[in-house]
């Protein structure tokens, strides 16, 4: 069997074979040892991958697709505006898969019994590792498994390097850096930890050569806009000046100077005043590098908390191992090891290890097993005959030795013998004393599966037939016993009916994977068979307690009313919850009903993509709300409380708020609310270590809240109901009682409920979500809901209207915790 292992990278991709023995590496056409992940289309309808569709981007970039990886999982299009061609980051990647995995020869790509491996990052959430999935698929990939990029890589290191110790994988990609930490003990790899930043890379480092060195040079020289960006007669303009960027910068990697240069002929752009533009920018190693300080300073960082993750300091660490194009560049890996005070290594190729590595990784997986999980590292067989023999032995083992041992199940004669011989290279045990609990250790003089034949003799030296007779033990490039979540995964669920929203986890960070696990929870409402309505099991990424809706959004398992055949789940009943989180930290969720006999599977029901993804160059609105959101309650808090991580968290949101209205670049707009949810963290962090202080001032403002704009909807009987849980609020922090929190989200919940019953509310809400389009990635759903809802209030029927408001909320994404309060979970944790 051949396994294949495939590093699917931002800017550039490799593919690679491994026999069990040896790793093989495809080359492209050129002869290259990775193929660019671009396509380009020519006006005529022919499509280019790899090499000559990145080249050609330099002249025409209207019609080529880069960087798509960055925007996996996501509704961003990919716009390839001169053949008015738009594909989705998931066609992308299925063009670029296809066309490495026809690097392969014939009897390998036809060989049904091929198993391959594409890596991920380990940053990567559920929708992203689905969307790489189904390229897989789209891409006629048959038996095909994820596995974290970090992983590949130290599966790479421990191919090469035989030695014991701590090493650190410093694995700077076109757009990601994968930090992780493994120990090697005699061939045996554990990962401790592994860290890092969903958005740095190369491709960061041309964006601030351009910011920072081009845009400033072209508004100097030609009459040009200040925001470039929003005017799409230069987007030209900035797409090939990247492109001059990271030629450039691939100098630099050889040279202590270049040029950042484009004649106007292959420009073909002119500014305001019809003069043709043209790019001509000395730049110096120590410009570029004093440019991209911060961003190594925060990569440094990110390896220093990766290192306490795993109790460790940089005197407990051999060496650090740099994978990923942008550490050919010296001065990086420099800075990197003496900032750290850890000595560089260089075991591997930068460019090829992740896919070498995913390659060998790939032959310890049970391509038989559905979930992909990985091969038992222990053999057993039952030879049976006279005296119920049977052997267990490491089926699995970097080691060049194995111990096999013999069980009977009855008593030999006296001089009864057995035996094993290698079948692959002549190697002999020689007979040696039958008897029960003997133990043999054979030689594993060649990698990869060494075959051996056992034989049994009696007391008079004549063997005794045995039913199964051969043994197989691979003798593995490596193996990783360990390998540590890279997130916490948890469910949503309600402490009580009506109650607050609470952590229930599935995976903690640190965890071992694989995981498997049995969770019962209780559905919080009824479900008719039929009926619009849905039972949500949301599960989120992350550590914020409060709010919940803080974390990361992964998405829904729902039981819709039309997925029941017949009958009712009614409040209270069990919902019981089988899960697996695999290597690559997908997760398989399979939820059973048993008052209906019914069951729901991941692979179905687990969200609508469609809901859950972000159009992130329409996302500009969106990350000034969120932002906002932030901010608001960052400056709440700062009025009270004197924190260092307040101040951090006010430079994540200022980084954020760069993000002008109108911006359309969607790498701009996916790292402002990644700056955003660093933000969230840090405040939730502050909340942690002020509690009392801030628990007093959300129970205030809430109080405040009410009194100015909701006390004169109450009934007398809901405000004295409000006044009195306020006050039970209060003895909540006057106690430092853990109770507080569900306290303020029934106050919370009793504001809307007198809100909800208002028809003016309800129709200033609609207008609102009307208005709101950035908040629907289903911009077909949104506008259908639009008319819905105009039609009932053009005819005054306010109950449809609650209706249509209702499903508009539950679709939405979110741009606070505390507006969550019709789409949020609606199940209650278990016994």
């Amino acid at each position: 069997m051949k396994y294949v292992g495939i590093d699917l990278g931002t800017t550039n991709s490799a593919i690679c074979s491994f026999d069990g023995e040896n790793v093989r590496l495809y080359k492209s056409p050129e002869q290259h040892d990775v193929t660019p992940s671009a396509i380009f289309m020519d006006k005529r309808g022919k499509k280019y991958v790899g090499a000559r569709a990145y080249n050609d981007s330099a002249r025409n970039p209207e019609n080529v697709a880069t960087l798509f990886k960055r925007h996996m999982g996501t509704s961003t299009p990919i716009k390839l505006a001169a053949v008015d061609l738009v594909m989705t980051p998931e066609e992308c990647s299925t063009e670029v898969l296809r066309v490495l995995y026809s690097y392969l020869p014939e009897e390998i790509r036809n060989d049904e019994e091929t198993g391959a491996v594409i890596t991920v990052p380990a940053a990567f959430n559920q929708m992203q590792k689905d969307a790489t999935m189904a390229a897989a698929i789209g891409a006629g990939i048959g038996r095909v498994a994820l596995m974290q990029e970090p992983v590949a890589a130290v599966m790479s290191v421990m191919r090469l390097r035989k030695s014991d110790g701590i090493f650190l994988i410093y694995d700077l990609g076109g757009g990601t850096l994968d930090i992780a930490i493994a120990e090697s003990t005699a061939g045996r790899v554990s990962l401790l930890a592994h860290g890092g930043i969903a958005m740095c890379g190369g491709r960061d480092f041309d964006r601030m050569l351009f910011d920072n060195v081009i845009k400033p040079w072209l508004l100097e020289h030609f009459d040009l806009p200040e925001n470039l960006n929003e005017f799409p007669q230069f987007q030209k303009l900035k797409r090939i000046s990247e492109w001059a960027a990271e030629k450039a910068k691939i100098e630099l990697s050889q040279r202590d100077d270049a040029v950042i240069s484009l004649d106007d002929s292959l420009l073909g752009v002119r500014d305001r005043s019809g003069e043709d533009i043209y790019l001509d920018i000395e730049i110096s190693r120590d410009q570029f590098n004093a440019l991209i300080a911060a961003k190594l300073d925060e990569s440094i960082q990110a390896t220093r908390e990766t290192l306490e993750k795993a109790g460790l300091g940089p005197h407990d660490v051999e060496r650090i191992v740099f994978v990923g194009g942008p550490t050919h560049y010296r001065p990086l890996r420099d800075k990197v090891a003496f900032e750290l005070g850890i000595a560089a290594s260089t075991d591997v190729n930068p460019m090829t290890a992740v896919a070498e590595g995913a390659a060998v990784f790939a032959e310890s997986i049970d391509w038989a097993s559905q979930s992909r999980g990985r091969k038992s590292s222990r053999g057993s067989i039952s030879a049976g005959g006279a005296l119920d023999v049977s052997l267990n032995y490491i089926a699995r083992t970097p080691d060049s030795k194995a111990k096999v041992l013999i069980n009977l199940g009855g008593e030999p004669n006296p001089g009864s013998e057995f035996q094993i011989d290698s079948l692959d290279t002549g190697w002999s045990s020689g007979r040696i004393a039958l008897r029960n609990g003997a133990s043999v250790e054979v030689s594993l003089l060649k990698p990869g599966e060494n075959v051996f034949k056992v034989f049994v003799f009696d007391g008079a030296g004549g063997a005794i037939r045995l039913a199964e007779d051969k043994i197989t033990i691979s003798r593995t490039a490596a193996s990783i016993d360990a390998i540590p979540a890279s997130h916490s995964v948890f469910v949503e669920v309600l402490d009580r009916i009506g109650g607050k929203s609470a952590i229930d986890y599935l995976v903690k960070e640190g965890d071992q994977l694989p995981k498997k696990g049995k969770k019962t929870y209780k559905a919080a409402e009824s479900l008719k068979a039929g009926s619009p309505g849905a039972i949500r099991i949301k599960l989120w990424e992350g550590d914020i307690q409060d709010p919940v809706h803080d974390n990361r959004p992964i998405g829904t398992l729902k039981i819709s009313g039309s997925d029941i055949e017949d009958g009712v789940i009614a409040a209270g009943a069990d919902l019981i919850c089988e899960y697996e989180v695999l290597d690559s930290g997908n997760i398989i969720l399979e939820v059973s009903v048993p008052s209906i006999g019914g069951s729901f599977h991941s692979g179905r029901n687990f969200y609508s993509r469609q809901e859950g993804q972000i159009d992130y160059s329409k996302a500009a609105q969106l990350v000034e709300e969120q932002s906002s959101a932030a901010r608001s309650r960052l400056e709440e808090i700062e009025a009270h409380v004197d924190d260092p991580r307040l101040d951090q968290a006010r430079e994540k949101l200022d980084q954020a708020d760069m993000v002008h209205a109108g911006e359309t670049d969607p790498e701009v707009a996916k790292q402002a609310l990644d700056k955003v949810q660093e933000a969230k963290r840090l405040l939730a962090l502050a909340r942690k270590d002020h509690l009392k202080i801030i628990r007093q001032i959300e129970l205030d403002r809430l109080v405040a809240h009410f009194n100015t704009y909701i006390r004169e909807f109450a009934r007398p009987t809901e405000a004295t109901v409000f006044d009195n849980l306020t006050r039970t609020a209060q003895r909540s922090i006057d106690s430092n009682s853990a109770d507080f929190e569900a306290h303020l989200d029934e106050l919370r919940g009793k504001n809307f409920a007198i809100l909800w019953r208002q028809d003016w509310f309800v129709v200033e809400r609609f207008k609102w979500l009307a208005s709101a389009s950035h908040l629907f990635s289903d911009g077909h759903e949104h506008a259908r809901l639009v008319v819905l809802g105009s039609e009932a209030l053009k005819t005054n029927e306010i109950d449809n209207l609650r209706d249509v408001v209702a499903l508009m909320d539950s679709i939405r994404f979110a741009t606070s915790g505390e507006d969550e309060m019709l789409a949020g979970a609606n199940i209650l944790r278990g016994s």
